[in-house]
């Protein structure tokens, strides 16, 4: 699973919306879509936002890794 995909099943899981999520990261949802459908990479910052918002490592987030816990 690549990032967009780990990206939109967190997402989904904890019953979020796109808006939710483009909210709490302080971009606009279009930008945050993008992430989602693979059009855009995310910056630095971006990914330990969302690590953190899912207390999940980024090796997880970005498909490195199967175990979602932070080490």
């Amino acid at each position: 699973m690549d990032f967009k995909d780990r990206l939109k099943t967190l997402r989904l899981s904890n019953n979020l919306t796109q808006l939710d999520i483009a909210n709490y990261l302080k971009i606009n949802d279009r930008s945050y879509q993008n992430l989602e459908y693979g059009k855009s990479k995310p910056k630095y910052d971006t990914l330990i936002k969302l690590a953190d918002y899912y207390n999940i490592s980024i090796d997880y987030l970005v498909g490195r890794s199967d175990d979602p816990t932070r080490r």
